[in-house]
């Protein structure tokens, strides 16, 4: 009992410090780019800049306005506690960018572009880390996808398409291309505070010389592998050992040079993960 309540201590001040850290990132990139220079990005924010640039309204009082109905969606698909999340985070971050004093940092357009979407990513990608979202543009895309054909990807790039579109109407062609790039910034710089460097790589492997290859991944790059009982489909029918393992993408050249060494005829697929839980993913050094 006492180290499942340390355990739910531990995760809360964890998700505490990194919400944080990500609405001070998110408003650091907001009031010192681009905000200063009428920049917009993908999303609720963007949209939340694009209105704030046409009629003067406060930022802060939009984000909150804008969010609302993404937090109710949020509550209904996700859970109780991420609505409770996400409400708090996004009414510190309206606070923030009122009380927070960031200066503006420069006003090279390019710079803007590229640093302001990073810190806003980043701010972004910290929250979710923490367990909410500070931009309700991914709780919408969920809910579509669940009732259309529609990935969750191919709905956010529509709505992207549409706020860019006006934009580019409302606020200028030159505007909405330096914002795409603060766009394309901010979703790269997601992926990786999500993700991280170690962005794992499942990798199916059929060869005639599997317990060399088994043996290698095991020894040498010291990770776990599960063999699956497969039977050939094409040509003579027999029953083959299929290697399937867990690497970061750091490690798949590796991987597949030693592979071609081994067996110059095998059959490998790979699948990027998001993420993973549980199992033997890295076998531990034995001393």
């Amino acid at each position: 009992m006492q180290s499942h309540l340390k355990s739910k201590k531990t995760r809360f001040i964890r998700d505490f410090l990194l919400i944080t850290c990500g609405i001070v990132s998110a408003c650091f990139g907001l009031k010192s780019f681009l905000m200063p220079n009428e920049f917009i990005d993908g999303g609720v924010t963007g949209i939340s800049l694009t209105i704030r640039t046409l009629t003067g309204y406060n930022l802060s009082y939009l984000i909150i306005l804008i969010n609302i109905p993404f937090v109710i969606l949020g509550y209904k698909q996700i859970s109780k506690s991420f609505a409770i999340k996400t409400s708090i985070a996004i009414v510190v971050l309206a606070v923030s960018l009122s009380v927070i004093p960031f200066e503006p940092i420069t006003h090279e357009k390019l710079l803007i572009a590229v640093f302001g979407g990073l810190f806003l990513g980043a701010g972004i990608g910290l929250a979710m880390r923490g367990g909410c979202v500070i931009d309700g543009t991914e709780v919408l895309a969920l809910y579509i996808s669940r009732n259309s054909m529609l990935t969750v990807g191919n709905i956010i790039l529509i709505l992207n398409i549409i706020i860019f579109a006006f934009a580019a109407i409302f606020l200028g062609i030159e505007t909405a291309m330096y914002s795409i790039l603060t766009y394309l910034s901010a979703s790269k710089t997601v992926d990786f505070v999500v993700n991280g460097l170690e962005q794992y790589t499942g990798v199916t492997i059929i060869s005639d010389k599997n317990e060399e290859i088994k043996a290698f991944i095991i020894d040498k790059m010291r990770r776990g592998v599960t063999i699956y009982k497969g039977e050939g489909g094409y040509g003579i029918k027999k029953e083959i050992d299929i290697l399937y393992t867990v690497v970061t993408k750091l490690e798949m050249s590796k991987l597949q040079t030693e592979i071609r060494q081994i067996d110059p005829d095998a059959f490998v697929v790979q699948q990027q993960i998001a993420d993973i839980k549980g199992g033997v993913v890295k076998r531990q050094t034995l001393h």
